[in-house]
Parts: C-alpha cells; structure tokens; sequence
C-alpha cells in the first residue's frame, strides 16, 4: 500500500480543505503541472505552510487516490461478497463505479490521467496491485454470469472487460457532478445499452 506518511495528521477541516484544493487541480492541470505553489495560491497560505500539512505533492495525491480507492473497494468487496446473482452484482459494481464518479470525480480524473506516471513510483506500486485486481473483479463477474446463464456463452470475457473498462472511467471527461444526469440515470442508460443493446426489437 502507500508506503510514505505525511509529517504530521492534524484533526480539523483545513487539511480537508487543502486535500480537496489539491485534488481540483491536480484533475484540471494534471498532477506534473501543479506545483505546492499553485496549491498554495489557491489556499490562500505560503508554501512553506502547505508543509505543515503534507511534506510533498505526492503526498497528497497518495492519500487522494489510496483514500478513495480503499472506500471504492470497501463497496465492491461487499457487492461480491452478497449473495446477488452474478448479473446483479455486475450491474451493482457499475452503478457503485458511475457513483464514485459522481462522488469522487476530481479522484477519478486524476487517476485516469497520471496513473501512469504515478505507478513509477515506488510509493504507488499499489495502483498497479489494484489494476489488477479490478480486472480479476470484472473478469470473474463475467465468468460467473457466463456459467450461470445469465450473459451469453459466446461472450469474450476479455473483450467485454476491456470495453467495460474504458467506458465506465472515461465517463469522468464528460459527466458534471450536479448536472442534468445523476449517476443513477447514467448507470440506467449504461446498462441497458449494455445488456440490452440499442437495436429495435420486433413486437
């Protein structure tokens, strides 16, 4: 998991406050191109009192992804963990994905953008451990709704993987938390696009 620490982890809404500063920046400019200034400026402090919070940008993008990433899973582990048939917890883990979009979008963003820069880095080697284990999440979902007869027996597992993956997060580029959608209404439409399809059928 993470392997470095902030200085210090005071209790109060002011280290909340920077976090949620750093995270709107981080997802507008990219994570290369925000320096401890820029967030600084934003807050209103110097630099120098921004360490009195954190000991680097990478700290706070460390704690940004690894805190929303672990509250991500708490949810998936608990949906796989039901007794829900595999179909329902598949549609269950995209509507908890959309609505971590919804909740989380300045997280998503910025994992979307410099995950992959970030994972050469030691202290993040946890993404790329959670990488793979969203892919074995969705890939078993798969499966198991092959075996049990509820997605179709010619279905390429990987395939399907690949695309429910890049089309869940990249909603993140163009969904707005607050707008004319809710996550809810999006999952909707996603699923039945995706379990149903988007011809016509007769009768």
């Amino acid at each position: 998991m993470s392997a470095a620490s902030t200085p210090e982890r005071p209790a109060g809404g002011r280290r909340e406050e920077l976090l949620a500063i750093a995270a709107r920046l981080f997802a507008e400019r990219g994570f290369k191109n925000t320096t401890v200034r820029d967030i600084a400026d934003a807050a209103g402090i110097l630099s120098g009192s921004l360490y009195h919070h954190f000991d680097s940008k990478e700290s706070m993008v460390d704690e940004l992804l690894d805190t929303f990433q672990r509250e991500l899973w708490k949810e998936y582990d608990a949906i796989t963990g039901s007794d829900l048939s595999p179909r329902a917890k598949l549609e269950a883990v995209v509507r908890a994905s959309f609505d971590a979009i919804d909740h989380h979008h300045s997280e998503v963003a910025i994992f979307q953008n410099d995950a992959s820069y970030l994972i050469g880095f030691e202290r993040f080697g946890y993404l790329e451990e959670r990488n793979v284990r969203f892919r074995r999440l969705w890939t078993g979902l798969l499966e198991a709704g092959v075996e049990a007869g509820e997605l179709r027996a010619d279905l390429d597992v990987e395939l399907v993987y690949r695309f429910l993956r890049d089309t869940v997060w990249v909603a993140v580029r163009w969904y707005r938390p607050g707008g004319e959608l809710s996550p809810s209404q999006v999952a909707d439409q996603y699923l039945t696009i995706l379990l149903e399809g988007i011809a016509k059928t007769d009768g």
